[in-house]
């Protein structure tokens, strides 16, 4: 990435430090329990592999999704690994920021001093997500750049498939439930990530299409995002009854956003409720046939999904969008599962032909309609 006087719009490095730093330590467990966790969750993310092509039939198209590396990773791993991805991701925007900046008095002085004041903030972001998330398939993880020579992924031009191993054994515990049965329910939504990928080879390419065209909208005006920011948190702290959103229930990172933004945003919204809908539905759907006690995991899984945690937790919910997330699971959920009794699995699978069949998010909501559009009138574009 371009720099100005050696500095970086983020402190990619300083983000790491900051996030290895305050993240939360992981449960006990033994070097001997660590290194059997570590292979059970391997030999579930193996096994996942058939039970959901199975039940999706989606058959991946070149790179099969054995092909594709898993790593199971403890806190720091996740926290490394999704720097990486950042740093990918953001990399045309940033460079635009930093020629911007470039031109400005001071510009190298501002750069210097902004870098490190953003991978604080980025690394402490980190922290707080690194003892939450349960797995992740990295889409856009680089393609050997940013990596260790020894990183499975190194050189590898498709995603990750990472299991945070510390975090599943913290959930298990924390909801009583049995660890095998748990650990492997929690593959088999992850391995449907990467069969989602792998099995539609234009999806990760939209995806990031979309991601970029709403990041080149970025104001880059720095007063205007200042007054952007300030309309959110007021927006924020007006006096509303507790408990009550605000008149569009956004939040913060939805609010500094432009018209633009918002529209690519409703369509962003729609794929990631269609792809974590879908995971769910896979998972409760060839749970009963492999995981005996999936009844019960649900149950108990939705309700720690529902209650929260602390007051912090629900503030940074809110500041984040991550209660936008959890609404992505269940409206996407109901979607598939509505789809699926309606015109089966191979018709509702036509949602992976083109962009064109994505359902938009006013279809998420409404999975009838989607059904008309696709089935019932061709494939035209929405």
């Amino acid at each position: 990435m371009t720099s100005i006087g050696g500095a970086e719009m983020v402190d990619w490095n300083l983000a790491v430090a900051t996030a290895t730093r305050f993240v939360r330590p992981g449960p006990d467990v033994s070097r001997d329990e660590a290194r059997a966790v570590v292979a059970e969750l391997r030999r579930h993310a193996k096994a996942s592999e058939e039970h959901v092509r199975e039940f999706t039939r989606m058959i991946p198209e070149g790179a099969r999704p054995r092909d594709t590396p898993v790593l199971v990773v403890d806190r720091a791993g996740w926290i490394k690994a999704n720097v990486a991805g950042f740093r990918e991701l953001l990399r045309p925007l940033l460079d635009k920021m930093q020629e911007r900046r470039s031109g400005t008095a001071g510009g190298a002085v501002l750069g210097a001093v902004g870098g490190k004041v953003t991978g604080v903030e980025v690394g402490m972001l980190l922290s707080f997500l690194a003892s939450r998330v349960l797995g992740q398939y990295e889409t856009f993880a680089p393609a050997g750049r940013d990596l260790p020579a020894g990183d499975p992924g190194a050189g590898n031009g498709g995603g990750r498939l990472l299991l945070v191993a510390p975090n599943i054994v913290h959930v298990e515990r924390e909801l009583e439930v049995e660890p095998h049965d748990f650990r492997l329910w929690v593959c088999l939504h992850e391995e449907t990530h990467r069969t989602q990928f792998t099995g539609v080879p234009w999806l990760r390419d939209h995806l990031e299409g979309e991601i970029q065209s709403f990041l080149s909208e970025t104001e880059m005006d720095p007063m205007t995002v200042l007054e952007r920011f300030r309309e959110a948190a007021q927006s924020l702290v007006g006096a509303r009854p507790e408990g009550e959103e605000d008149e569009d229930g956004r939040s913060i990172v939805e609010l500094v956003q432009t018209p633009a933004q918002r529209e690519i945003l409703g369509r962003l919204t729609a794929v990631m409720s269609l792809l974590e809908g879908h995971a769910d539905f896979v998972m409760d759907g060839v749970g009963p046939a492999v995981v005996p006690s999936v009844a019960e995991i649900r149950e108990k899984f939705q309700q720690r999904r529902a209650r929260g945690a602390s007051r912090l937790d629900l503030a940074l919910r809110k500041l984040l969008g991550l209660d936008a997330k959890l609404r992505q699971y269940r409206d996407g959920e109901r979607f598939v599962r509505a789809v699926v009794e309606e015109v089966g699995m191979e018709g509702f699978n036509r949602v992976w032909t083109s962009p064109n069949t994505l359902p938009t998010k006013a279809e998420i909501a409404k999975p009838a309609d989607w059904v008309a559009r696709v089935h019932r009138k061709g494939e035209g574009a929405p």
